[in-house]
C-alpha cells in the first residue's frame, strides 16, 4: 500500500480551550481504503504523524517496524489486518501543533510571517479533539465507526466520545487512561525540562536562529523511551547484553531528533500530562468501548483501564 499525505485547510477559525484561536489552520492526513466506506479514525500518540500505514517518502518514520518509509501502525492497517482497508475508509491526521505538515509551532503565523515559536498557544487533548473534528466536517464526513488510538491517542478517543456522542459510534483506548498518574507525571515533566535546558531552545524562538535544542530534545526522547518499553522489551532491543542498550536509546535520539520539533514535543506532552477526565464524564460516555492494556506497562498499568471500565457504561476489556 504507497501512502501519500493530503493536506486540508479549515473552513473557519479554531477556538481554543485557552480562549485563543488560530487561523488559517492546516492539517495533514493520510487516508486508506474506498472513499465510501464507513470511517475510522487513528489518533497518533505523543511523537507519531499522520503517516500510520503504507510506505510514504523513504523519511525517517515515527515507528520501528520495516524501513524508514513504513507507516507507525502499518501492522495494524491494511487489507485483511485489525484496521481492515477493505471494508473501512482508515485516516489518521497529524494532530494540530505537530510538526509534520499540520499548523503548529514551526508554521509561519498569518500575522507576522513569521514561525509562531512560543507564540503558539497552549493546548488540551480538547483542543486537538476540536481541530479534528472541524477537519473531518471539511471533508464532508457525517459519522465515525470508531475512534481508536493508544496512550495519547487513547486519550482523544475518549475525548472524542464525551464531546461526539451523535457523531462517534465507538472507540478503542489503548494503553491509556483517564488521568496520567503521579509517575507518569513526574517522568513526563523531566523530559520537558531537559529541552528547556538546553541553551539552542531559546524559549522556544529558535527557528531562525540556526541553531535547534537536538541535545535537549534527544535526552527528552531517551527519557520517554524507557517509559514506552517494559525492562523484558527494553533488555530485548539490545544486541550486545545489557548495556548494548545504552546504544539502542542513542540510536533512537538520533532518529527522533531529525524528524521532531522540541516545541512539538513540549506541546503535546504538557496535552498529555494535563488531561483528566473525571468519573462523571467518563459515564457520559455510552457508545461501545474496546479497553486494551498490557501487564508490563508502568505508565499505563492494567488498573487504569480498570478504573475506565468501572465507570464507562458500555466497555469491552482484553
Amino acid at each position: 500500500m504507497i501512502a501519500k499525505t493530503q493536506f486540508a485547510e479549515l473552513a473557519q477559525p479554531l477556538p481554543l480551550d485557552c480562549g485563543r484561536e488560530l487561523r488559517e489552520v492546516r492539517i495533514a492526513y493520510e487516508s486508506y481504503g474506498s472513499e465510501d466506506a464507513p470511517v475510522i479514525l487513528i489518533c497518533h500518540a505523543l511523537t507519531g504523524d499522520a503517516h500510520a500505514a503504507g510506505d510514504g517518502s523513504g523519511e525517517v518514520g515515527a515507528g520501528e517496524i520495516g524501513g524508514a518509509g513504513v507507516g507507525w501502525w502499518d501492522a495494524m492497517i491494511g487489507a485483511g489486518r485489525a484496521f481492515d482497508t477493505n471494508r473501512y475508509r482508515v485516516i489518521c491526521t497529524n494532530l494540530l501543533g505537530g510538526c509534520r505538515g499540520t499548523t503548529g509551532p514551526s508554521t509561519r503565523e498569518p500575522q507576522t510571517r513569521r514561525p509562531y515559536g512560543s507564540h503558539f498557544p497552549e493546548l488540551t487533548v480538547a483542543d486537538l479533539v476540536r481541530a479534528q473534528r472541524l477537519f473531518l466536517k471539511r471533508l464532508q464526513i457525517s459519522s465515525l465507526r470508531t475512534v481508536a488510538g493508544a496512550s495519547l491517542g487513547g486519550m482523544q478517543a475518549l475525548q472524542f466520545a464525551l464531546d461526539y456522542p451523535e457523531f462517534v459510534e465507538s472507540a478503542i483506548a489503548i494503553a491509556s487512561t483517564a488521568a496520567l498518574g503521579a509517575q507518569g507525571v513526574a517522568l513526563n515533566a523531566v523530559a520537558r525540562q531537559a529541552i528547556r535546558d538546553d541553551p539552542d531552545w531559546q524559549g522556544g524562538d529558535y527557528y531562525e536562529s540556526g541553531l535547534t535544542p537536538v541535545r535537549g530534545l534527544g535526552l527528552a526522547r531517551r527519557i520517554g523511551h524507557v517509559t514506552y518499553l517494559s525492562s523484558h522489551a527494553l533488555a530485548g532491543k539490545s544486541r550486545d547484553g545489557r548495556l548494548g542498550v545504552e546504544q539502542y536509546l542513542d540510536a533512537q535520539s538520533e532518529r527522533f531528533v531529525k524528524r521532531f520539533d522540541a516545541n512539538s514535543y513540549l506541546l503535546f506532552s504538557t496535552a498529555l500530562t494535563r488531561f483528566e477526565l473525571s468519573d462523571e464524564q467518563l459515564r457520559h460516555i455510552t457508545q461501545p468501548v474496546l479497553l486494551v492494556s498490557f501487564s508490563s506497562d508502568w505508565i499505563y498499568p492494567p488498573s487504569d483501564s480498570e478504573h475506565l471500565a468501572a465507570q464507562l457504561p458500555k466497555y469491552l476489556k482484553n
